[in-house]
């Protein structure tokens, strides 16, 4: 059978006859042609949180993009078809996404409902009198009037003071606070009340953390960011998430190799055999096998790229399907591998990743 393309290209002859064509027609056909199967690429699928609002499962991951590249990164993501940015105060660059924001509006390429932005209270700011303060340091450096999500970044506390977003003592111990992350979640509730934000959640949260907050507080947590990937696949967090309705957001979907902490001697999980052979077998990338199986098992992904290429690549992955066994097969990776798991803070009441957890 013949190509799509090259169907195409032989209609376009055919009405023009065989006569040699000028070399700006030429790039007018190419131009058309790129145009049709741009706009046929699949859109987008949403998860609908529990207010109703509608969340593209593909978004923008913005940390570890390095200053000075970030606001590039968010207009050729736009470009591409994104709609969803993942931000945090933390990631220090909040500043350069709402510049990049701020270009494609005023360009008319995207309206502000059109986005869906998601930035995280950091650990120094649980006291509930830092609360909203903080939140509007962050529409201020986005450069908008209400955020879409607003996630509790981890449920532990660190002091605010004059020791900066990592506080430590002299020995280079954390210094922690004992601010109640229920506490710092009743007043994102009066943020949502206010319109501030249209959706409240958690990240780096544990099923007792959850069902805590669902138990003393008035909301459900609409989605929970954690680490996943094939190495960690999380899958009863995953299952008991969407028993409450909560979307689970995976971030380091591709493993974070890159994460300043990574060792020489982890393996590296783009370059697994298995993947790579599903990848040649369907034609993709073995970064669009590894999101894809996210996706497909109902997880919102935000890999994090500043190249146009990845971010272009990193976003197609709903013209392809992975068969049950290649599910099984990438889902029987899983090794409990945590890359993010900040183990110098173990000793944290509210560190989430002890064993039978409890407080």
């Amino acid at each position: 059978m013949m190509p799509v393309g090259a169907s195409l290209i032989s209609r376009f002859v055919l009405c023009i006859g065989a006569r040699p064509l000028p070399a700006c027609s030429l790039i007018s056909c190419s131009s058309l042609l790129k145009s049709r199967f741009y706009h046929k690429m699949p859109a987008v699928p949403n998860a609908t949180l529990l207010t109703g609002l509608k969340m593209p499962m593909v978004g923008l991951g913005t940390w570890k993009s390095k200053k000075g590249e970030v606001k590039a990164a968010v207009e050729s993501a736009i470009d591409v078809g994104y709609r969803h940015i993942d931000c945090a105060l933390v990631y220090q660059n909040e500043n350069e996404v709402g510049e990049g924001v701020e270009v494609k509006l005023k360009e008319g390429k995207v309206k502000r409902e059109d986005l869906f932005i998601t930035s995280k209270i950091w650990n120094t700011f649980h006291n509930p009198k830092d609360v909203k303060p903080t939140l509007m340091d962050s529409l201020k450096s986005l450069r908008t009037d209400y955020l879409d999500l607003y996630l509790m970044h981890w449920p532990q506390g660190y002091v605010n003071g004059d020791k900066g977003l990592f506080p430590k003592d002299d020995n280079g111990k954390f210094i922690y606070s004992d601010d109640d992350y229920v506490d710092t979640w009743k007043e994102l509730e009066k943020l949502q009340k206010e319109g501030l934000v249209k959706n409240i959640g958690v990240s780096n949260f544990n099923e007792y953390q959850i069902n805590r907050i669902i138990k003393e507080c008035s909301v459900v947590p609409a989605v929970n960011q954690v680490e996943s990937h094939p190495y960690l696949t999380n899958e009863l967090l995953l299952k008991f998430c969407k028993s409450k309705g909560i979307v689970l957001t995976a971030y380091s979907p591709l493993g974070s190799p890159d994460r300043p902490w990574a060792k020489p001697e982890e393996p590296v999980l783009l370059d697994d055999p298995k993947i790579k052979k599903i990848a040649e077998r369907l034609g993709k990338t073995t970064a669009q096998i590894v999101l894809r199986y996210q996706v497909q098992r109902g997880a919102v992904v935000i890999p994090k790229s500043v190249t146009p290429s990845r971010i272009a690549s990193n976003f197609q992955l709903f013209d392809f399907e992975l068969t049950d066994d290649d599910m099984a097969v990438i889902g029987g990776f899983n090794k409990n591998f945590r890359g993010c798991g900040l183990e110098w803070i173990s000793d944290h009441k509210y560190w989430p990743f002890k064993e039978n957890y409890s407080e």
